[in-house]
């Protein structure tokens, strides 16, 4: 499942379609009536966390990823599209492997786009808020809250823990004040620095826990577990993790 960085690089790489009048809509999709999107425009493009949303004049397309989804500017894979937006000028959006849904008007408003780490309208003293509102949620789950960091994925999650010193099993009322605000801050930071290695092909390169078997600052094995409600994969360092309850 792609994190929120990587569909940033889908946004930037689609901005050509901007304004662009839609000749033809077709898919294997079964959740949206093509024949609607005939003649309408994208009117602007936006992610939310693991979101990508084109809207247009007269609705709201919501593309989910899933686990195996992909795209392709401009050329086709040799598999069936589950949305293809074929443009006046030539061009044409295909989508594979994803959800797509159309949302109304009023459900689109409902984004809460303050949430999202990579917006220019984030907003980390409401994230801060949300968390000291629930003192028992582990850091694990915290992070993964696409509520609060909507965009944070589980790469992400490993890395903002190491990166702060902070065990995945940290109950969010037992942080002090420093470290609350420190969590809250790298979610960001961290998900730029994957933006930017990302678009440069070297992420893996830059990952000191996320699938890595030993601690690089104590040289010990790393702890490995599926932790909080979330059951996702954590790779963390006993030693040097600090755990607050």
């Amino acid at each position: 499942m792609p994190e929120g960085p990587s569909l940033y690089i889908f946004k930037e790489e689609a901005a050509s379609f901007k304004g662009k009048k839609i000749a033809m809509a077709e898919g294997n999709t079964k959740t949206v009536d093509l024949d609607s999107l005939a003649g309408q425009r994208v009117t602007a493009l936006h992610t939310w966390g693991k979101h990508f949303l084109i809207e247009l004049n007269k609705t709201v397309l919501k593309v989910h990823f899933l686990l195996f989804g992909s795209y392709r500017i401009n050329e086709r894979k040799e598999t069936p599209p589950r949305l293809s937006l074929q443009f006046t000028d030539g061009s044409e959006l295909n989508i594979y492997a994803s959800s797509i849904k159309e949302l109304d008007r009023e459900a689109f408003a409902a984004y809460d786009f303050t949430a999202d780490v990579m917006s220019p309208t984030w907003d980390p003293a409401l994230a801060r808020k949300k968390l000291r509102a629930r003192p028992d949620m582990l850091a694990c789950d915290a992070l993964l809250d696409q509520s609060i960091f909507s965009g944070v994925g589980n790469i992400i999650k490993n890395e903002v823990l190491f990166r702060i010193r902070l065990h995945p099993l940290s109950t969010m009322g037992a942080l002090p004040a420093a470290k609350l605000r420190q969590l809250v801050e790298q979610a960001r930071v961290y998900s730029f620095d994957f933006l930017e290695w990302k678009k440069q092909f070297v992420l893996k390169k830059h990952w000191l826990a996320h699938a890595k078997r030993t601690c690089p600052r104590c040289d010990i094995p790393y702890t490995k577990a599926h932790l909080g409600k979330s059951n996702r994969r954590s790779f963390f360092c006993e030693k040097c993790q600090k755990r607050y309850t």
